[in-house]
């Protein structure tokens, strides 16, 4: 039972060589993925789309999502092994992309279950998308 203390540490450190010390933006990250999951499910049971396979799908998704974090986050560790200095900027950028692409998903799942969006949350979308506020419409 003593090598049982080192399946979690195991775990930690296959975590640390995969993204790096762990940072806001993944936990904004880890946030947003389950938000969209789950209105993602409930729009879907709501409009009569919820189906297995679809689901598995989106699952898919969601992990991929990480799994390029990971490589964005190898990425980096390459280009300041090449003497770049550059820590976390690629996975940075990536975090963000995806984070936006959350963020627009769980908005279009509360257009979907009929719920109004904030113009507040639109405006954030349009600044976090390269627009400015007077683009947002």
């Amino acid at each position: 039972m003593e090598y049982l203390k080192f399946i979690p540490a195991f775990f930690a450190g296959l975590l640390t060589l995969m993204f790096g010390e762990w940072s806001a933006l993944l936990t904004i990250l880890v946030a947003l993925v389950a938000i969209d999951f789950v209105t993602g499910m409930t729009a879907a049971s709501l409009d009569g789309g919820l189906k297995s396979k679809i689901g598995m799908i989106g699952i898919a998704r969601k992990v991929f999502i990480f799994a390029m974090v990971a490589v964005a986050h190898l990425i980096d560790l390459l280009l300041v092994e090449s003497g770049f200095e550059s820590t976390e900027l690629v996975m940075t950028m990536v975090i963000v992309f995806y984070a936006v692409n959350e963020i627009l998903s769980i908005t279009e799942n509360a257009g979907r279950i009929g719920l109004p969006v904030p113009e507040q949350i639109k405006n954030a979308i349009e600044i976090l998308k390269g627009g400015s506020k007077k683009d947002v419409k």
